[in-house]
């Protein structure tokens, strides 16, 4: 395996890094993602403009990547600048609609363009597993009718649309009988729920109460979308892990620093054997939730599901595990003011846990992952 990245790579990392660090600096950061929308419209099209959005589809859907290594790269750098814009939900609402049809759906040319925002609503209340979908869907006549509800969808009063998973068929965990629909925002029977989500952004639930949607809005087949969701799944769980591991790497040299400048007993506390050990500790976990990543990077591309989907949950625990160690061990060598809004140390940590619960958390999949095996 080639583990170095393109030179288009390299040069898509250095711009978007450049880019967050002198446009999106902590300050415009922290006004955006505790006011307002969560999100900052205006950037996101700043960053469409940039190609940022392009560099995760491929050419077939117009754009100018999209194979695991590029979201790797994109995810990475927002995650090393907390950016908040909705760029999981583009990637898995994208991926849905890209890859439904004979051709790419309308509607990834906008999101490509940074003109509008989709979700992908598919978790529900009650635990993660990706078969698992309890709304339903029935037809009646050219339409078909969604009752349910969905959990924690980011940026979802944002959206203009849902790509929804409902079962027309089967029981609540079975792979057999999942469809995909492609539901407006103001269709009637569905509310949005907002709120704040502790990391910053915001996070909505979704009711849908006899939600009436055309049978053009389904995407691929009836009863049988779950390998097109899985697919658009193992992209976003790769995807938060790279920005795990973005926000990893910038509390690391956070932390580096610290020990370097804070002072005790006349002399830099990271010259303390005691802190060097941990320090030293830490950076091995980095690397080693890094290789994890870039593991499942290689297998998004690959043939063999079960191999993709086994890497997807080896790395998404081992970014749980490595997220929460980096978060606390990083917090408890700077001491009080590690705990504070104005450090952006603060702000990684807390996305570090939060990462950790979306899309399944790292019990979650371990079990997955023995269970895969299994197969």
């Amino acid at each position: 395996m080639n583990l170095q990245h393109t030179e288009d790579r390299r040069m898509l990392a250095d711009m978007l890094n450049r880019f967050i660090a002198e446009q999106y600096g902590f300050a415009e950061r922290t006004r955006i993602a505790y006011a307002g929308a969560g999100y900052s419209d205006a950037q996101w099209r700043r960053f469409a403009e940039q190609g940022v959005l392009a560099a995760l589809f491929g050419e077939r859907a117009g754009g100018l990547g999209g194979a695991g290594f590029d979201i790797a790269v994109v995810f990475e750098a927002l995650g090393r600048g907390l950016v908040v814009e909705p760029f999981l939900g583009a990637l898995m609402a994208g991926s849905v609609l890209a890859e439904a049809g004979p051709a790419p759906h309308p509607l990834v040319d906008e999101l490509i363009a940074g003109t509008a925002v989709a979700a992908l609503a598919h978790e529900e209340a009650g635990g993660y597993a990706p078969a698992r979908v309890a709304t339903r869907a029935r037809r009646d006549g050219d339409h078909w009718v969604l009752d349910g509800a969905k959990a924690m969808v980011p940026c979802g009063e944002s959206a203009g649309h849902f790509v929804v998973s409902a079962r027309t068929a089967g029981d609540e965990y079975d792979p057999a009988g999942i469809s995909l629909f492609l539901v407006p925002a103001g269709a009637a029977g569905l509310q949005v729920r907002g709120c704040a989500a502790i990391d910053g952004g915001r996070v909505a639930d979704l009711a849908l109460a006899g939600v009436r949607v055309p049978d053009d809005a389904r995407l691929g087949e009836a009863h049988a979308a779950y390998p097109l969701l899985e697919a658009a799944l193992a992209r976003g769980v790769l995807a938060l892990c790279a920005e795990a591991v973005g926000a990893m790497d910038a509390v690391r040299d956070a932390t580096l620093d610290y020990l370097r400048t804070r002072t005790q007993f006349g002399v830099p506390i990271g010259r303390f054997q005691a802190l060097q050990h941990r320090m030293t500790e830490l950076a091995i976990e980095v690397e080693q939730a890094r290789s994890a990543v870039i593991n499942a990077a290689a297998a998004l591309d690959g043939e063999d599901r079960l191999q993709r989907e086994r890497a997807m949950s080896a790395a998404k625990y081992t970014i749980g595990r490595v997220g929460s160690q980096v978060a606390e061990e990083s917090i408890q060598m700077h001491g009080g003011i590690g705990m504070t809004w104005e450090l952006p140390l603060a702000h990684h940590a807390k996305r570090l846990v939060m990462i950790d619960h979306q899309l399944g958390d790292e019990d979650e999949h371990l079990a997955r992952y023995i269970a895969l095996g299994r197969e």
